[in-house]
This record gives structure tokens, sequence and C-alpha cells, in this order.
């Protein structure tokens, strides 16, 4: 029974590695709407960015890799249409038909609509060839304005400013990160922050950007004008579930899957960002943007697909370099009711702890890797 994926990132690369080596022979194919083979996301806004290496250091095998293992590759393809009735999908080139179907869509950046936001010099961050037309203009401005105070923004604004530029972050928020950590990490990354040179404005928000043709400054609500060469838009991204939508399948922010990864059409899988699977862990629907859950959801679609079903219901983990800080996380913290800190701030080397219920549901470490991975099998342990 061939399989057909759409999308060509972590979740699809992990999919044929688990199928092959579970022994599965029959045809696969992969179909990406970028111009490359599977590569590593998280590098863009850090390392890529810096080093400016060829696309293919991000490549998580070799281009020849796919080929071998069996895989037609479709790459810098965009799927049109999912046609349920008669399994198949269609695409520019022509179409392929499908006995199972997975799809790793992944997100796209968030618009944000103010105005000004089609000027030339503002840009957004997901992807490789988003990377290099940011780079030439980054080379050449002074003055960057980052709209977004999250893991991407912050993570360019420490580039810019290792680099010598001036940086103004602008978080809508009352403290950045504010969705994914506590005040203590988000006081104490704004503050690393700040003490860099970067001008943090929390509570900010962008009312237009503006310029003859080309971004000269930013306005906020309150009034105030920040000078800007360049800006770059970091709110947040949206899951990629317009396709699964328009094929009739249940999507509410994110392709709505069981515990496996099916989808409402028994003969559709969906992994990675781009899906919302419910937790019993936690206790609600969730969706992960994150390398952990691409590679264990696939995994777990593997075995599905290979008649070895397996409960997917993770300690989800994640990572953010800045500077010559590492912040680990692992676990959710939202709703928690009591958060301990252990650790020295003075120093950058912390953690926080954070329980709901008395048990322990979440860790944040910074520089601390051995808190981090002792939290991740704590909390794995006590939220079973």
């Amino acid at each position: 029974m061939s399989v057909v994926i759409v999308g060509a990132g972590q979740a699809a690369a992990q999919l044929v590695q688990s199928l092959r080596q579970g022994g599965y022979r029959d045809a696969i194919r992969m179909i990406g709407d970028e111009p490359y083979a599977p590569y590593q996301r998280p590098p863009l806004s850090k390392k890529f960015l810096t080093e400016r290496p060829p696309a293919e250091t991000l490549y998580f095998r070799p281009e020849k890799f796919w080929t071998d293992q069996g895989v037609t590759v479709n790459y810098g393809t965009a799927v049109a249409k999912i046609d349920r009735a008669n399994r198949r999908v269609d695409f520019r080139d022509g179409s392929a038909d499908y006995g199972m179907l997975f799809l790793a869509t992944g997100t796209r950046a968030r618009d944000l609509p103010v105005p000004g936001a089609n000027l030339e010099g503002v840009f957004s961050l997901r992807k490789i060839d988003d990377v290099r037309r940011l780079r030439g203009p980054l080379d050449a401005a002074r003055r960057v304005v980052i709209v977004g105070g999250g893991y991407i923004g912050l993570e360019v604004a420490a580039v810019a400013r290792g680099e010598g530029r001036e940086v103004a972050v602008l978080e809508a928020e009352d403290r950045v990160m504010k969705r994914v950590t506590s005040p203590v990490i988000s006081n104490f990354m704004q503050d690393f922050h700040r003490n860099r040179g970067v001008d943090v404005r929390l509570g900010a928000r962008l009312a237009a950007i503006e310029g003859d043709g080309k971004v000269a400054q930013v306005k906020l609500a309150d009034g105030a004008a920040l000078p800007a060469d360049l800006v770059l838009l970091a709110v947040g991204a949206r899951p990629n579930d317009d396709l699964a939508a328009a094929a009739g399948l249940p999507c509410q922010d994110g392709v709505v899957v069981d515990e496996h990864g099916r989808t409402a059409d028994p003969a559709i899988y969906a992994a990675g960002d781009c899906t919302r699977f419910p937790s019993r862990r936690y206790g609600r629907a969730l969706r992960l943007e994150c390398v952990q859950n691409a590679i264990d959801q696939a995994k777990a679609v593997a075995s599905e697909m290979l008649g070895k079903p397996q409960h997917y219901d993770p300690v989800p983990w994640f990572w953010s370099d800045q500077y010559e800080l590492k912040l680990q996380m692992a676990g959710l913290s939202d709703g928690y009711d009591d958060a301990q800190t252990v650790g020295d701030v003075s120093a950058a080397r912390l953690s926080v702890e954070y329980r709901k219920g008395g048990r322990l549901i979440a860790v944040d470490a910074v520089n601390d890797g051995r808190a981090y991975m002792s939290g991740r099998k704590r909390i794995a342990e006590e939220t079973a």
C-alpha cells in the first residue's frame, strides 16, 4: 500500500526512516513545497543566520539518502488538493494516488495586519529562503526592530546585537515569552537582553510600519516612533491546516488527530506542528511546535501504519540559544499552582520547577543541563 507524504520537514523525514526501519517496503512519495531535502529548522534563527553556510549543512541526510531509501521525491511542489474519494493528491505537475496519506505540513509565520507590513525591509523567518532574503538587508541595517518577544524574536535579537546593531524588541504582552514560561524566566531573559543593549519594550503594540517604499520607522499605538532600517515580524506561527480543512477533515487550530496520529479519515494521518492531539498527561488537546513532537509523533504514526500501535502522550521539550545562554524546557507549565526557583540567577545558572496539585509538570533550566534532564525524567514519572 503506497504512502504519500505531504511535507518534507522533520516529521516527514522521521516517518520515512521509521517505516523503512520497521520493514515497510512499499512505495513512498514525499512532496515538499520548498526546493530542499528535509532540513533542520531551529538553526535558522541562530547559527545558520550567523554563519551563512550552504543549505546542505542543515539537511538531516544527504539528498541521495532519500532516493536510496526508495522514496520518490518532489521538491518545490505544492499540493493543491486532497481527493479523499479517489485517494489522490493533486499538485502542479500532476497527481499521486495513495493508500495512506501523511500530512506533515508544519506552520507558517503568522501575519500581522498593520499598515506597511508589505514594505521593503519587512521580513518574517520560517524557512531557508526567508534567511537568505533577510541576511543581505541585515548586513546593511544599523537599526533593527523586532516585533515579538518569543523564541525567534529573541534569538534574532541576540544575533543582531552580537553583530553590533541597534536592536529594539517590541512585545505586546507585559513580559517576553509569556505564553511559554513563568515571570522568573521572562524577567531573567528580558533583563539579560537589556544588559546587552537591546531596547526591550513591553506592552508595546505596533500601529504601523512607515516609509516611502522602504521601511524607515515603526509607529506604536501610544504614538511613539522608532527609526528602523529593517523590521522582523516574529509574532508566532499558524498551522498549515488549510489543505486538510478544504478536504473536509476536522481542524481546530491544527489538524485534529487521535493518540495514534489518525485523522477522521482512516486513510489519512498527520504529525508535527500542524496537528492537535489529545493528551491524558495534561488533560487537554495540544498543538506543539517543537522538534520533539515532530519526531515522536511521526514515530507513533509509523508504528500505527506498521500494525504496532503506540499511544502518543509525550513530555514535550524545547530549547532556545541566546548569546551564551541555553534555555531548556521540559513539560508544559501553564496552569501551575506552585513554582520554585533553584540556582543562582546572578550567575545565569538556574532552573524553575512548576507543580500542579503537588505533581511536577514542567521545568525550565538556564545553563543547567542536569536540572533539565532530571526534570524531564521526574515529569514523566509524576504525570504518567
